[in-house]
């Protein structure tokens, strides 16, 4: 089994136990699995989005980022109602295992546009007490950076009017893994 599908199997068995009260078990043989990495899960049916829920600093072992973004992403995505058992088939799991945060010298939306990586990089704006994520996934939706970052201010509620003095912009690689669709 790659390590794709390791951490695949992971996110799946940790739902499964969910419901039918069985205990995790870890995969022998898999020392990898001890790394501390900072990670998200993506549950998306029927191609929309179910829950998303990660990491941004890595904590946790990726077991255990994995199992505890994978049950968080379920159950307590505040956008979503909790996941019920019912839900399991129809579900498509995504694992994005993150690099660490570089934070990038910018002081306008115009640097912030020239430095960002169309299609690679994951941003982190924040600006005060607000603060917001897309992971590189994201571009799929949003493939214009002037949109992207529109839509990544908007959603942490950072003012649109005019660039915040304050604001600090992180960004992130990520390496995707996702069960095949059928």
């Amino acid at each position: 089994m790659t390590r794709g599908e390791t951490l695949l199997n992971i996110a799946r068995r940790a739902l499964e136990a969910h419901f039918d009260g069985t205990k995790l078990e870890r995969p022998a043989n898999a020392p990898w699995l001890d790394e501390k990495r900072a990670v998200f899960v993506t549950l998306k049916k029927h191609g929309a989005l179910r829950g998303c829920v990660g990491q941004l600093k890595a904590r946790l072992s990726l077991f255990d980022a994995v199992v505890d973004a994978a049950t968080a992403a379920a159950f307590h995505d505040t956008r979503f109602t909790p996941l019920d058992a019912s839900e399991l088939p129809d579900l498509h799991v995504e694992i994005s295992v993150l690099s660490a945060l570089e934070r990038l010298d910018v002081h306008s939306e115009q640097e912030t546009l020239e430095a960002l990586r169309v299609g690679i990089d994951g941003v982190l704006l924040t600006s005060g007490l607000r603060s917001a994520v897309f992971i590189p996934e994201m571009w799929k939706e949003l493939p214009d950076p002037k949109e992207f970052l529109w839509h990544l201010r908007r959603k942490a509620r950072i003012p649109l009017e005019q660039w915040p003095d304050d604001m600090t912009v992180d960004r992130f690689t990520a390496e995707l893994f996702e069960e095949p669709t059928s």
